[in-house]
């Protein structure tokens, strides 16, 4: 795959660094096919920044504990998920203007799509609803066990998205 015959690139951030030093790699080293007057084979894409935002109850860790002595069991209390999905959106907004600052500091316009959902399968969805030729995602430095519980959601992209898949380490 020449980098030059790239129409849609998927960069997968969240709040680690090394999403963003992913997103750096990205820009430093990948260039797009332009696209051709008239040619209407090539779809508009370009640079995407994917955030995926965790659902309030992923996000929270936890949900509201069921009413004892024959109580409803599932409750769901107002509030307390409109506060999680506020600060959540606050995070969104907080990556996304980072990155899109990182991308405007090399000169290069991207387009930013924000979905719901587990990172892992999000991200999937995303690359086969924009046909994208290539993903770049970041690899966070999990040691076995936490990985093991966690899962890796680069090594969970490798193995379900249907284009090559860039895992940018840390090498610091």
């Amino acid at each position: 795959m020449s980098t030059s015959n790239l129409r849609c690139v998927v960069v997968a951030v969240d709040v680690s660094e090394e999403s963003m030093n992913a997103l750096r790699w990205a820009l430093r080293n990948l260039r797009l096919r332009s696209p051709v007057d008239g040619d209407l084979s090539i779809k508009p894409g370009g640079f995407v920044i994917l955030h995926v935002q965790p659902p309030p109850s992923i996000a929270a860790g936890l949900n509201p504990g069921a009413i004892p002595f024959g109580g409803p069991t599932q409750v769901e209390v107002p509030a307390f998920t409109a506060a999680i999905e506020a600060h959540q959106r606050r995070i969104t907004e907080a990556v996304l203007a980072h990155a899109v600052q990182i991308c405007e500091e090399k000169n290069v316009a991207v387009n930013t799509e924000v979905v719901v959902g587990d990172p892992k399968e999000k991200i999937c969805e995303v690359i086969t609803n924009l046909n994208a030729d290539l993903l770049v995602i970041g690899c966070r430095a999990f040691g076995p066990i936490k990985r093991m519980f966690l899962g890796s959601v680069s090594n969970y992209c490798i193995n379900h998205v249907s284009c090559p898949v860039i895992v940018v380490k840390d090498t610091s």
